[in-house]
């Protein structure tokens, strides 16, 4: 059911750093690009391979979303042995004709028109604990596991959260007293928080399209294919996290780079003795009624990627949403503590998340490594790109599940058309039926 997914080393592993109307659930013709990896064997000139240096852009990005795994070694986030949890459904199939404005003045659109226009690989919404809409498109259906990117990012922060809240960490800790090994580094005197909100100071460049930027280095780091001749450098996403160098004030910037992701994925490992796969199987995955089971890419040694490797199925990533808008809570058990995302609505530095400047994010904050709104609606969200999305909004008691393949890396591309499509959709489900 559709609409129900060398030339360097450099460049084949900095990919994995950016790393489903009717009474029915709809199919889509929008399948470009997934005549890749067809047959047995598929055609030579059909054929994708990790060591492809355009691996993840074109349209072989709408393969790839889907089926990492056959691509690199991952680490398995295991899903327990209790049958998966039933979502209830009311689908509504008026909401394909909510139309909105988009934000940089072009003609309006409906639901059913951004879809495609944002190349939405699936597409979820849930109102009141209840799925109201669900479509697929591409690589994806009900069952196949979708790259989330950097919405990794915020289930890393979101347990570096609940250790906080919990009392396993201290948020005012210096980096370099719970992880030894970087005492040295440029995370060495900044704290926990400032890890949080990505206020530290680094002397790191993410500029993909500068081939000097340090996130290159950092990608021959974490790389688990062996190294090219005469290569010395780090050989692990640890190791790397040792080598960064210090650049200002820590506290005084937001400043988005993947590195304060992985560096908290090691002090969540150090302080509990689990990897951040291993701790989300165990306090969440296995217990949230899921139906399969998810996973992260890793490096040589088998460390997860923090700020990019996670893989699950579209529903699932639902019901993580729900769980979160319902502040921890699933059947009377307290999975997570509300006190985390409380913590997480409350948002972080506004001013220092200004000094950024992005450009259509104004008044918003950065804390527990979610994108908070500050909006009337108290609207957050967890964002990867290409125009991976899980969006609360919990006015309006809604939960927004975008998995996507938009060509364009950077969400500056469909915020335009998404971040308006949501709010017009809050609204619409608010008129016709008051939030809980």
């Amino acid at each position: 059911m559709k609409r129900i997914l060398t030339a360097t080393l450099s460049t084949t592993i900095a990919a994995t750093l950016l790393l489903a109307g009717s009474a029915t659930a709809q199919s889509s013709t929008a399948d470009e690009g997934t005549d890749w990896m067809q047959g047995f064997p598929p055609p030579e000139e059909r054929t994708i391979r990790f060591t492809d240096d355009d691996y993840f852009a074109g349209d072989k990005l709408k393969w790839t979303v889907c089926h990492f795994r056959e691509l690199m070694p991952t680490a398995g986030v295991g899903k327990g042995r209790d049958a998966a949890r039933p979502l209830p459904y009311a689908l509504d199939p008026d909401i394909d004709e909510v139309s909105f404005q988009p934000t940089d003045g072009g003609a309006p659109m409906t639901w059913d028109e951004v879809f495609t226009v944002n190349h939405t690989d699936g597409l979820l919404v849930l109102h009141r604990g209840r799925v109201v809409y669900e479509r697929y498109a591409g690589c994806l259906d009900e069952t196949t596991l979708h790259g989330v990117m950097s919405v990794t990012k915020s289930l890393t922060g979101l347990i570096g959260e609940t250790l906080v809240a919990e009392g396993t960490l201290d948020e005012e800790a210096l980096i370099g007293e719970l992880v030894p090994e970087l005492a040295d580094s440029a995370f060495g005197d900044a704290t926990l928080r400032q890890v949080l909100e990505m206020t530290t100071a680094l002397d790191y460049s993410e500029d993909y399209a500068d081939p000097e930027a340090d996130v290159w280095a950092y990608a021959r780091a974490g790389s688990p294919l062996p190294p090219p001749p005469g290569y010395k450098g780090p050989r692990s996403y640890f190791a790397f996290l040792e080598t960064v160098d210090k650049a200002g004030e820590h506290g005084e910037a937001f400043g988005y780079r993947t590195i304060n992701s992985d560096a908290l994925g090691w002090i969540i490992a150090r302080a509990t003795g689990q990897s951040v796969a291993d701790w989300l199987a165990e306090r969440v995955w296995s217990r949230l009624g899921v139906e399969r089971e998810a996973f992260f890419t890793v490096d040589s040694i088998g460390t997860p990627f923090a700020g990019g490797g996670f893989n699950a199925t579209l529903r699932d990533l639902g019901r993580l949403g729900q769980l979160i808008l319902d502040e921890g809570r699933l059947a009377g058990e307290q999975l997570l503590p509300a006190a985390a995302i409380a913590r997480l609505r409350e948002g972080g530095d506004k001013a220092a998340f200004a000094k950024a400047g992005y450009a259509g994010l104004d008044g918003w904050s950065y804390r527990g490594m979610w994108w908070i709104s500050h909006d009337d609606h108290g609207a957050f969200a967890a964002r990867g790109v290409h125009g991976q999305t899980l969006w609360i909004d919990p006015a309006a008691d809604m939960v927004i599940v975008r998995l996507a393949s938009h060509p364009v890396a950077a969400n500056a591309a469909n915020d335009p058309t998404s971040l308006p499509a949501y709010r017009a959709l809050a609204d619409y489900l608010m008129a016709q039926v008051p939030a809980r």
